[in-house]
């Protein structure tokens, strides 16, 4: 309400000045300019509320509509739009030295005070980009610290593993993730690299960050590189014992040595692992055949969850979608929880319609 409301007293005292010098011009005895001044300031002061309410509307339109600009647009834009209003003043200036006149002046104020405060607007939502734009985060905008200590620290085991997601979705990551820089390269060579499963379970991992932001969980990319350590473990190590954090992963012997770093750490696996059912002997699942199995006559298929399933003497049936399979047994590895499988002895019912 504040720029709405000096917007109005601007505007009040234009038409002021305006209802006065109409008011010399018109009328010839000693009380029409001061006629003139009142009805020029009572007009003014409604037309200026609507005019500062409009104006105030569609100053927050406009950033909200930079908010999704890149911030070297926004940069740019602001060096332009800074060029335009020094070639207006350039302009207009010497139009206030020729005629002398209150109207002009008040009316160069209210273009200014318009100005100034979409500037602040824009500065407040998009300052830290466009100072990072600009090359000068490290002097303007430093990082913001990490979350607090009962955030967790992952590794690319956890990034490229669901369990993240399925804690996230439930509301159980309230200290939210930090996700070292060096961390994020190393999945992101993965999704890229040669390997389709690795890359597969790495572009799961990166879409499950992302869908982790969009959630509200904090997800803090942490730009330490450590130079003194060359592998990633020693590297994770030494960052989670200098932010003094829990390391979150899925791998055992990332758990194994945090546990001789005296570190904390939380091993996803076995968390989730103890919450989530296994598959039992002679479930039901019905699943789509990708590829032939390791051993003669099996196929291999996928859990939507990624966890691989593996059926006996169902090699004739690679390409199909819906088979339905019986679980024998399953084994956790690695990459996730393997299930072994064979052909359903009864096909599945089609649902109607």
């Amino acid at each position: 309400m504040l720029f709405v409301e000096v917007l109005r007293f601007m505007i009040v005292l234009a038409g002021a000045v305006g209802g006065l010098e109409i008011g010399h011009h018109v009328a010839s005895g000693a009380h029409g300019p001061i006629v003139g001044m009142l009805l020029g300031a009572g007009i003014f002061y409604v037309i200026g509320g609507l005019v500062g309410r409009l104006l105030d509307r569609g100053l927050q339109r406009t950033v909200f509509q930079l908010r999704n600009m890149p911030p070297g647009e926004v940069f740019a834009g602001t060096i332009t739009g800074t060029s335009g209003l020094l070639l207006g003043l350039v302009i207009g200036l010497p139009l206030l030295v020729l005629f002398h006149t209150g109207f002009e002046l008040v009316i160069t104020a209210v273009a200014a005070w318009i100005l100034a405060t979409l500037g602040w607007r824009i500065g407040v939502a998009k300052g830290r980009q466009v100072v990072a734009a600009a090359g000068l985060s490290r002097i303007l905008a430093p990082p913001n610290d990490p979350p607090p200590g009962y955030a967790l620290l992952v590794d690319a085991s956890a990034v490229m593993d669901r369990f993240l997601l399925v804690l996230g979705r439930s509301g159980l990551l309230p200290g939210g993730l930090v996700l070292p820089q060096f961390v994020l390269d190393q999945v992101q060579t993965l999704a890229s690299g040669p390997d389709p499963v690795t890359s597969r379970r790495a572009r799961r991992g990166l879409e499950a960050i992302e869908f982790l932001r969009e959630a509200g969980v904090s997800v803090h990319v942490a730009p330490d590189e450590i130079p003194e350590a060359d592998d990633p473990t020693t590297k994770l190590l030494t960052l989670a014992r200098r932010l003094g954090l829990r390391i979150g992963t899925c791998s055992t012997a990332m758990a194994q040595q945090a546990g001789d770093w005296e570190l904390p750490v939380v091993d996803l696996r076995r968390l989730t692992a103890d919450l989530t059912p296994e598959h039992a002997p002679g479930e039901r699942l019905v699943i789509d055949l990708v590829k032939q199995g390791n051993q003669p006559r099996q196929a291999v298929g996928y859990l939507p969850d990624g966890d691989m399933v593996v059926v006996n003497d169902a090699a004739h049936l690679v390409g199909t979608d819906g088979v339905a399979v019986n679980v024998l047994s399953t084994r956790p590895t690695s990459q996730g929880l393997l299930v072994f499988a064979r052909l359903a002895l009864e096909p599945v019912e089609e649902p109607a319609g």
